[in-house]
């Protein structure tokens, strides 16, 4: 079965993201809430990185559930400095808890966050057909600005445009794949 380019075939956890997760549109807002923070961690790092210590996020950041991550304070912030098991950046974990006070008035404004990220493709997943793929789009250009303009942090248009492919705004699987 062929793969888009970029997987390794030797890892289970990437072939499976790849095959499950990558492209597929989500519209579940703990799902959106969770990517948009692990592609913030990601910064800097490998994306196999973050998927190797996905479960470890889930567990650390109470699954996800924005209100509780929203309302973490400077104790639950060092016990997270101090937890091998994900990537342990105060200034990564500040952005994910300040991000997740505006994912909130997001979901307040637009009823929720996935009508707010799907209104700038009028709810259509965009199929690209690029050679090489780029590392960002006039689209991710425009959400990160958006996100910014709002106090996002970690959100700039490399790390959206990830996100949109993740989330499936963005459906990047090249022609030979089997999910293109």
């Amino acid at each position: 079965m062929k793969r888009c380019f970029w997987v390794d075939e030797r890892s289970e956890i990437y072939v499976k993201y790849h095959d499950e997760e990558w492209g597929v549109p989500k519209h579940d807002d703990r799902e959106l809430f969770e990517l948009l923070v692990l592609e913030s961690f990601q910064a800097g790092l490998s994306w196999i990185t973050v998927l190797k210590k996905r479960d470890a996020f889930r567990d650390a950041f109470d699954n996800f559930d924005v209100k509780k991550v929203a309302s973490y304070g400077e104790e639950k912030i060092a016990e997270l400095l101090q937890n091998p098991g994900i990537i342990r950046s105060r200034g990564k974990i500040a952005a994910a808890i300040s991000n997740a006070k505006i994912f909130i008035e997001i979901q307040k404004e637009f009823g929720s966050f996935s009508n707010y990220i799907w209104s700038f493709t009028e709810n259509k997943v965009i199929k690209l057909d690029y050679e090489n793929l780029p590392a960002s789009t006039p689209l991710s250009d425009k959400i990160s600005k958006d996100l910014k303009m709002r106090g996002m942090k970690y959100v700039g248009t490399v790390i959206i445009y990830s996100y949109l492919q993740a989330i499936g705004v963005v459906d990047d699987h090249e022609k030979g794949c089997f999910r293109y």
